[in-house]
């Protein structure tokens, strides 16, 4: 064996420690953290500068659609 087997032999211990529930919950608090985010931004930043005005212009609601989706997949599965 290699020492590389001993390497990833306690990684994979020290992983195999963390309890799946953890690991769910820090998979859906990642995208929650950026709706957050996504939602504080100023709306100069998230729209086309030639300012048309149009309701589907402001990135922000198809950013916040698209992360709570992954947030609604995660919790389902």
């Amino acid at each position: 064996m290699s020492p590389l087997h001993f390497v990833g032999e306690a990684l994979r211990t020290a992983l195999s420690q963390v309890p799946l529930g953890l690991v769910r919950a820090v998979f859906v608090a990642i995208p929650l953290l950026l709706m957050v985010w996504v939602l504080r931004l100023p709306s100069s930043q998230t729209t086309h500068p030639d300012g048309r005005g149009r309701w589907d212009s402001d990135l922000k609601l198809w950013a916040w659609l698209a992360l709570g989706l992954q947030v609604l997949v995660y919790c389902l599965f």
